[in-house]
């Protein structure tokens, strides 16, 4: 690497660098997740139903930060595949309820555990620096989000 490269490496920003780590540890997930047939979006509704139990889905896509279309179309590969049931909830019968078949708690019983990543990422990095460092991007997700919803 060029001592030019290594100056403009050092020069990105807090957002690039914040980009790149969630890129990378994306890319790690992906990879690690190919040989189950799963994206790492496809992984976090499964999470979020083996964990959080069944849900709706208009509150999962909220929950997970996910526009309608997006989620409906992961949904959507998720029932193709026999790992979600689909159904309207009895609440409110234009609401589809997700809940995991049986296959999809199978499978997730099976998946790795992905915390290696996280471990990966933060092992030896002082608590103080790790809490400032979630304190600061909540602060700039919170002042960004407040400026979008005014404009």
């Amino acid at each position: 690497m060029s001592v030019r490269d290594e100056r403009e490496i050092e020069q990105l920003t807090v957002g690039a660098w914040t980009k790149r780590c969630y890129l990378a540890g994306r890319a790690l997930m992906d990879a690690t997740l190919r040989p189950y047939d799963l994206g790492a979006t496809q992984w976090y509704v499964l999470w979020h139903l083996a964990n959080a139990g069944p849900a709706v889905q208009r509150d999962l896509g909220r929950a997970l930060e996910l526009e309608r279309a997006t989620l409906s179309g992961i949904i959507s590969a998720l029932v193709r595949k026999g790992l979600v049931e689909q159904t309207s909830d009895e609440r409110d019968q234009r609401q589809r309820l997700l809940t995991l078949t049986s296959s999809g708690e199978a499978l997730w019983r099976e998946l790795p555990d992905l915390t290696f990543i996280h471990q990966a990422a933060f092992d030896g990095i002082d608590e103080a620096d790790l809490a400032t460092t979630i304190r600061v991007l909540r602060s700039a997700t919170e002042r960004l989000q407040a400026l979008s919803r005014k404009a």
